[in-house]
Parts: C-alpha cells; structure tokens; sequence
C-alpha cells in the first residue's frame, strides 16, 4: 500500500461529473459501464494521491454492486480496488468499512452463503494488513459466533457439532490482539474472554470424550486449557471495569483452576468476585453464593502460609458471622483442636453433600483429607512422642493410611516427624545438636538479665518517690 504523500491534484469537479454519469449508467441496467468510468478516473486520482477523491470513487463502486444485488460482482470489486497498484491506505480501510456495513443485511436477505463469500473476501482483504488488524478481528469474530451457533443445531451430527465449535475457537485463537495498537483496551479484553471462552467449551468437550477427569491426565482438553491459562494472563485486571467482564473473567478462571484442582486459586477468584460492590450488596443471593463457596474452597486447599492468611482473616470478617453453619466450618479448621471425622460428618456432611461443590466424590474426600491434616498438626503441637495405635486412634484411619497421610505431610515441610516402626512411636521433635541448646540458653540468660535489670530499676524508681513523699511531710 502506497504511504501518505503529498496530493498532485484534485479531481473533485471531475469526480463530481463522473459520479452521476456512473449513476446514470447504472439505473439504465449499464452496471459494468458504470463500475468502468469509476475505474478509469480511480486510477488518476489514486495516482495523484487524491485520498478524498479515491475514497469517494471506491465507496461509488462497492456501493453500486450492492444495491444492484450483484454479490459475485461485489466480491470481486472489493477485492481488485483493495489489490490496486499504490492503492492508498485510508482508501482501502473505506471499503472494508463499508462492506462490513453491509454484514447485517446480506445476512437477513440473502442467507448465509452470499454473507459467508462476503465475510471470506472480506478476512482475504484484511489478511496480513496491520492497518487493517481490528476490522479482521471484528469480522472474524463475526465468523466465529456464525460456527458455535452451526454447533448447537440438534439437526448435525455430534461430529459436525464439534467440528464446528472447533473451527470458532481456532478462528479467534489466531489472533493476537493484545498486539493491535489500533485497538482499544476494552475491546481488546472482550476479544481475550471469547476466546478463553471458547477454547474452555472446546476442553470440556475433549475431555468428556477422552474421560478425562483429572489433572494429571494426559490428551483430552490439555492443550486448550494451558491456553486459558496464557489467556488469562493476558488480562489486566485493571481494566475489568464493566461488571459482565469483570465477572466473566473470574468465571472463566474458576473453571480453569477446578480443572487442575487448585482450589487456593478457586477461592481468590471467588473473593474477587465477592469484593465486587454489585455482588457484594446482594447480600441474600450472589453475595452469599460467592461467600459459601470462598469457604467451601478455602477448606479444600492444602495448608500453607497463604492458604492459612486467607482462612484466618475469613474467619474473622463480620459478614462470615451471618453464616452460622459455615462460620463454625472455618472455625473448626482455625482452632487448636482436634476434629474427629464421624462428628464433622454428622454435623456438616448433610447439608454440605447436598452443594454443587460437594457432590464430587473426590471434592469430599479431600475434604477428609484436609481434616486430618489438621489433626495431624494439631497433635504435632502438642505431643513430642506418640504411639502410632494412638495416632492412628485418634486420626479415625488405619495404620496405613496414617502413615501415609503422615509421610506426605513431612515431604511437604507441613510438619517434622519420624517414626520408629519396631516400637512403634511417632516422634515429632527432632533431636537438638549443641549449638541449639546453647544458642537457647544464651537466649533465655539474656531474658532472665532483662527481667533483672528492669525490676532493680522499678524498685529504685519506687523507693526515691518514696523519699521524696516522706520529705515532703
């Protein structure tokens, strides 16, 4: 395409004259004759670097093959004016424009196979044109809505169905639109979430037809779900200022971290979604759908530093108060104490199994899981030694299930311990070297010498006002 330089001529008298002579032509049934005329003087003006006149004449062409319904010939036009010779930028973007105008009618009075050849010439003409980049992107995601809706007929086969839902997610998984510099930050992160949207429809089919149901699987939707992932990525949050982004965007999110079972994250987005002032008002609905189900995940997320900050500033956040059932579930998991199994089954487990989140099978079994983790720190805080009949007694599992859960916790850095199997003792506290128990010992002596001067200089300060008492009288 030809740079902006400096006009040669105006040919807006001529341009003027020839138009309605075009015109003319045309409502004699003469199209062709028409369309040559503009072609001819299009040539000199483009030439001459007359933007204003080029624009005018192209627009004529375009616009007298669309009202002579004449799409093969429409096609075509777009096609040659935008593939001419040192055609001038702004003129060529008048045309797609123009043309994209046109998607709507084509659509509703034609049906979709004039509007497919429009929407196809339209994307060839677009094709590799940085100035062309968002008019692409806006008609391919025109293009890729037409494929999802091919797969939702009851009419095609499962086959075509999702031959289809893929074709839409491929379509708009090839652009880049966070590279448009011509393309608005808003309009940018809409484009992001169709496509994190799709690419999430596509996994979930790929999964369901690979049985594929775990994280650590391989095949299925893998690919389409590490894409979500870099989608996701690609969002700033800052600039999810409009609430059905804004909200889209953590839906999205959530059901990409359930997917890898990492529930830490579920609750953040959960939380997110909370602090959104719209959600956070409708206290007796969203807002405390959103609030039951940061609790439900919280609880189900390994324990570590942040897993427990989050739990413990729930736990004290006056709008958890206003749910009792769950307000006691987070404070059972904040307190020093032992939780037995059977109990939390009997007081949580109806109405918990009775959830979306806890209808999985697996979902309550790392429930289990999470509780007897606590337990396991809760005794390793208070014991130093303890019989493994004991533990496992009080863990509510056999042997070898506490051995297990014990092991994993000490691989993790969660808790230190040891166990000795001929005797048949868990030890969790290490044995202390020299240099501790002096390093302690110093420490306390330093203590003790604090306690010491501090009470000396109490007692001096009493006895001089003491002094100062009786010499007054």
């Amino acid at each position: 395409m030809a740079d902006n330089k400096k006009q040669e001529k105006d040919f807006t008298k001529e341009v003027d004259a020839l138009l309605l002579e075009a015109e003319s032509a045309v409502k004699l049934g003469r199209l062709q004759e028409g369309l040559d005329k503009i072609f001819s003087l299009e040539k000199q003006t483009r030439n001459a670097s007359d933007l204003s006149s080029t624009t005018r004449l192209v627009k004529a062409a375009v616009t007298h093959c669309y009202n002579a319904r004449d799409f093969t010939l429409l096609n075509s036009t777009i096609t040659i004016l935008s593939k001419k010779h040192g055609q001038l930028k702004a003129a060529v973007q008048a045309i797609v424009e123009l043309a994209m105008s046109y998607l709507d009618d084509v659509k509703q009075q034609e049906g979709n196979e004039q509007w497919l050849e429009l929407v196809e010439t339209l994307r060839g003409v677009t094709e590799g044109k940085i100035f062309l980049e968002t008019p692409r992107a806006r008609v391919t995601l025109v293009l890729s809505h037409y494929h999802e809706s091919l797969a939702t007929l009851s009419t095609t086969s499962a086959a075509a169905q999702k031959e289809s839902m893929q074709t839409a997610s491929d379509l708009l998984s090839d652009l880049q639109v966070e590279t448009y510099s011509s393309m608005e930050r808003r309009e940018k992160t809409e484009f992001i979430l169709e496509q994190m949207r799709l690419l999430v429809t596509v996994a979930r089919q790929k999964d369901v037809e690979q049985g594929k149901d775990g994280k650590d699987t391989l095949g299925g939707g893998e690919a389409e779900w590490i894409k979500v992932r870099v989608g996701g990525r690609k969002v700033n949050e800052e600039f999810l200022k409009e609430k059905d982004n804004e909200l889209k965007y953590y839906d999205l999110m959530i059901q990409h971290a359930l997917q890898q079972s990492s529930y830490l994250d579920v609750a953040k987005y959960y939380y997110k979604v909370w602090e959104t002032p719209s959600i956070k008002e409708d206290v007796d609905d969203k807002g405390k759908a959103a609030l039951e189900h940061i609790v439900y995940y919280v609880v189900l997320a390994p324990h570590n530093n942040e897993q427990s900050d989050m739990l413990h500033h729930l736990f004290v956040d006056p709008a958890l108060a206003k749910l009792e059932l769950h307000f006691n579930l987070v404070k059972c998991f904040t307190t020093r104490e032992l939780m037995r199994w059977p109990g939390i089954e009997t007081i949580y487990g109806e109405f918990l199994q009775k959830t979306p989140v806890f209808m999985s099978d697996k979902r309550w079994e790392d429930l289990h899981t999470r509780v007897i983790e606590h337990n396991i720190r809760v005794v390793a805080q208070y014991y130093t030694r303890i019989t493994l009949l004991r533990l496992t007694s009080l863990l509510d599992l056999t042997p070898k299930q506490t051995e297990e859960i014990l092991a994993r916790l000490v691989v993790s850095g969660t808790v230190w311990a040891r166990i000795d199997r001929p005797a048949g003792i868990v030890n969790f506290r290490s044995k202390r070297s020299t240099e501790d128990v002096m390093n302690d010992w110093s420490s306390d002596m330093q203590k003790l010498l604090g306690l010491v001067e501090k009470t000396w200089m109490g007692m001096n300060a009493a006895q001089a006002a003491q002094s100062r008492v009786k010499a007054a009288t």
